[in-house]
């Protein structure tokens, strides 16, 4: 987890934001990640972050089985048109390290992976940086 963290780090412009206790995000939010594409370190008024680290389960997301201990997922918007090229038609909500569409945001164009490893922390890595690049796209469109 904290390797991906720190790779979006790196992208140019980005801003992770990780909410900890006492902190102005609610306690749910504690310990997980947001990714946003944010050159002046804010995080940008009305965008939702293009990827997310969540360690828990969520109230309506309990199908990835995030509550016992060391179990974690990525999630990344992909888009709509690159969601079923990512995922195969069978799959289990909860496997590990497999390029999964998000539980409940797959509609919508995210996928997911559980605990990536060897198979998926290449593509998961891929997936955040073009997902930061259309973040950044988005960006540069509103601004003109």
């Amino acid at each position: 987890m904290e390797q991906i963290i720190e790779t979006v780090r790196g992208f140019e412009g980005a801003l992770v934001v990780v909410p900890e206790p006492g902190g102005d995000f609610p306690e749910i939010a504690w310990g997980d990640a947001f990714f946003y594409y944010a050159p002046d370190g804010r995080i940008p008024p009305a965008t939702q972050p293009y990827g997310t680290i969540v360690t828990k389960n969520y109230p309506d997301d309990s199908a990835s089985d995030l509550d016992p201990p060391g179990r974690w997922r990525v999630n990344v918007h992909v888009g709509r048109t690159a969601l079923p090229e990512l995922v195969g038609a069978r799959y289990d909500l909860a496997a590990a390290d497999v390029v999964l569409p998000h539980p409940v945001y797959g509609p919508l164009g995210w996928i997911c992976v559980v605990n990536p490893g060897e198979r998926t922390t290449g593509t998961v890595v891929r997936l955040l940086r073009e997902a930061h690049e259309a973040a950044r796209a988005r960006a540069a469109r509103r601004r003109s």
